[in-house]
């Protein structure tokens, strides 16, 4: 495991004059997308937000909750704008705005805090799955580019214990239980798996859509939310995706992320919109 001294973050979040402002660099390590149109993977802004809040008020993250207005690209600031609106004893409520100039990206409501109570139970189980080395990994949606930087997916290390990725939509078939079980980690094991590192994770659900359905698709977020329950120290974390229905054009999904040694470390939800490519990975729905 790594300590303090040697971490090393999935993104940086630059310091401004102001202490309740960031900013926020958007490379191609923490964006998505085809080939030339890259934008910011909606779990590092939420991630962003997050990191912006621990760091501003330093108390850890209780949940948020973000909603997706736009996108950034590579080679665009994200301002990450923090601002209080209640600040207790033991929590504070806060906003956070991410903004290039006057483009709203994303908005998140969340809750910092601490109370130091001693109850600590969980209900739910982790899946009972292979271990992420006896997995096949993950296959890559589109082929890398060779003049470009590696994107966010290639900084990730991310295995299938269970569902179906990269099928072509004349392999397509209904999952039965819209059910998809991934292991995931940062390629490098110096990055902390923190609470904005499982924002980063949580956001595989979109990406689940395809399993589900049987095709080659996935979805574009419209929020996200998570809910920290216990951060304990992980190499993998593991992500179980859950699509619970699609209907009219949008999807709803969660995702349930656990450690290794099966402590539940948080929650999450999402709706997207449904995006399906054909077989050269263009969309046409």
């Amino acid at each position: 495991m790594t300590t303090a001294s040697d971490t090393t973050r999935f993104f940086d979040l630059d310091p401004t004059d102001d202490p309740n402002k960031w900013t926020l660099d958007v490379s191609m390590g923490i964006s998505v997308g085809p080939p030339k149109h890259k934008f910011l993977f909606g779990g590092v802004g939420l991630a962003s937000a997050i990191r912006a809040l621990e760091l501003t008020h330093e108390r850890p993250l209780i949940w948020a909750t973000a909603q997706y207005l736009s996108f950034a690209q590579p080679g665009e600031t994200v301002n990450v704008d923090v601002r209080a609106a209640t600040e207790g004893k033991n929590i504070t409520q806060a906003r956070v705005l991410g903004h290039v100039g006057d483009r709203e990206i994303y908005t998140v409501n969340a809750a910092v805090g601490s109370r130091g109570k001693e109850l600590d139970h969980q209900w739910l189980e982790m899946p009972d799955v292979a271990p992420p080395m006896d997995c096949e990994a993950l296959p890559r949606f589109r082929p890398k580019v060779d003049d470009e930087p590696d994107d966010l997916q290639q900084r990730l290390h991310t295995r299938v214990a269970h569902g179906r990725y990269g099928k072509k939509r004349n392999e397509g078939g209904l999952s039965e239980d819209g059910r998809a079980v991934l292991w995931s980690r940062p390629m490098d094991p110096n990055t902390p798996i923190d609470a904005t590192m499982l924002a980063v994770i949580a956001d595989f659900v979109p990406g689940a859509t395809g399993n589900a359905l049987g095709l080659q698709a996935g979805a574009n977020s419209l929020d996200n939310t998570i809910r920290i329950r216990k951060i304990v120290p992980t190499e993998w974390v593991c992500a179980d995706l859950h699509i619970q229905g699609i209907h009219d054009g949008f999807v709803h999904g969660e995702a349930r992320l656990f450690a290794e040694d099966g402590t539940l470390m948080a929650v999450a939800s999402q709706s997207g919109i449904v995006r399906i490519w054909d077989e050269n990975g263009k969309r046409f729905k």
